[in-house]
């Protein structure tokens, strides 16, 4: 390493990557393997940061079920090449290379068996095979186009043929998210959608929050949908909202001041259900009818609020009639998100249409490529945003 008057000299790589998150750490082992020299710049102290909080620190690294469908993007066709060129199966070989035990959860989600840190100490070791420099602790000052890149960083200068933008979303800015990415696609005079957090809880507004916040903990199976989209998971009441799978599935597709529709009881008839119980002349308390299908906190509380909290021989078919459609179709309009700090991805990001979905090299810049979270594609909960930065990054690699 060469230093000149207290700092790092100038130095020349074919390619530099900023970010050493999932993309950029597999774009740079993919140009690695090609001869490329290559060096990663990352601002934090350690790689990877995101990586190691995910699935519960246990790393959701792919799903197995990868689709173009299972993605959200103003261009929903930019994906597909790049998905068909690099899939799970691909990313499972390197975890069976390196010998990690995984698992599969559910619904084709594959987990580390250990630690989230297995699948980073995969990358760094491909990574050292390539002859990838890493750098952590490089904040980058200034980007510069000369004949190629000039990238100046408080640890030194880098020139680089090829410049490959990885530096993520704004999501969870606690370890390092920021706009730099964005910023930099509008310095070089390309496109960037409107960011917004996405896989995010959501919140109750003022009525709600009175009427459920002290729910929290409360979790059941629910079907979400808004503006002709659905997902059916788990949710779960919050302090100040909602979450759960459903909900987190749910909001990459809400928009602020639009109506969530919630059926709170998606595998059974509320209605038939109620009826059974009044033929066979039953005096139980309507609550605790409800509460052998929901949970009897929520059943309790939903029936308090309606007036009904009393035996269900007592209610009307009217009141039954109102009941059911409740509760198949909770209608109400969210306050808004957790935001960013709470979010999984950020949807929005650098416009796919000033971007090669083969080669990933802005179409106006040549030797500018970005990959990942940074762009405008966000993937459904479930391993499918790693799939997606593994793709991205494994596509870009072979052409930067």
């Amino acid at each position: 390493m060469l230093w000149q008057n207290g700092r790092m000299a100038e130095r020349s790589r074919d390619v530099v990557v900023i970010g050493a998150g999932a993309a950029g750490l597999m774009c740079a082992i993919e140009a690695g393997k090609r001869g490329r020299s290559v060096v990663v710049l990352e601002h934090n102290t350690q790689i990877g940061r995101k990586i190691l909080i995910s699935g519960g620190g246990r790393c959701n690294f792919t799903n197995l079920h990868t689709r173009p469908e299972h993605f959200l993007s103003a261009n929903p066709h930019f994906a597909k090449s790049a998905l068909a060129r690099y899939g799970p199966q691909d990313f499972v070989a390197l975890v069976r290379k390196h010998r990690i035990p995984y698992h599969e959860k559910k619904l084709g989600q594959l987990f580390c068996d250990g630690s989230a840190r297995e699948i980073v100490s995969l990358l760094e070791a491909e990574c050292a095979a390539a002859g990838v420099r890493i750098e952590t602790g490089s904040l980058v000052r200034e980007v510069e186009r000369t004949s190629g890149f000039r990238v100046e960083t408080n640890r030194g200068t880098f020139d680089a043929e090829s410049l490959v933008v990885a530096s993520g979303g704004l999501s969870i800015p606690k370890i390092g998210a920021t706009a730099f990415g964005y910023d930099l696609a509008r310095q070089f005079g390309l496109g960037v959608r409107e960011c917004r957090a996405a896989l995010v809880p959501l919140t109750f507004a003022a009525a709600e929050l009175a009427q459920y916040a002290d729910l929290a903990g409360v979790s059941l199976e629910v079907t979400a949908r808004t503006g002709g989209t659905s997902f059916r998971e788990q949710m779960l009441f919050t302090h100040r909202g909602l979450s759960g799978p459903a909900i987190l599935q749910i909001s990459s597709y809400w928009a602020p001041g639009s109506e969530l529709e919630l059926d709170l009881m998606p595998r059974c008839d509320a209605a038939g259900l109620f009826a059974e119980r009044r033929v066979a002349r039953d005096r139980s308390e309507a609550h605790t009818i409800l509460g052998t299908v929901l949970p009897k906190r929520l059943a309790k509380r939903w029936l308090e609020l309606r007036g009904l909290a009393k035996p269900v021989a007592s209610c009307s078919d009217l009141e039954i009639e109102a009941l059911s459609e409740g509760l198949h179709a909770w209608r109400f309009v969210p306050a808004g998100t957790e935001g960013f700090e709470k979010a999984e991805v950020t949807a929005g990001g650098v416009d796919t249409d000033e971007i090669s979905s083969k080669t990933f090299e802005a179409k106006r810049v040549p030797g500018l490529y970005f990959v990942g979270e940074v762009l405008d594609v966000t993937g459904h909960l479930g391993g499918f945003n790693f799939q997606w930065a593994w793709a991205s990054g494994h596509a870009a690699g072979q052409f930067v």
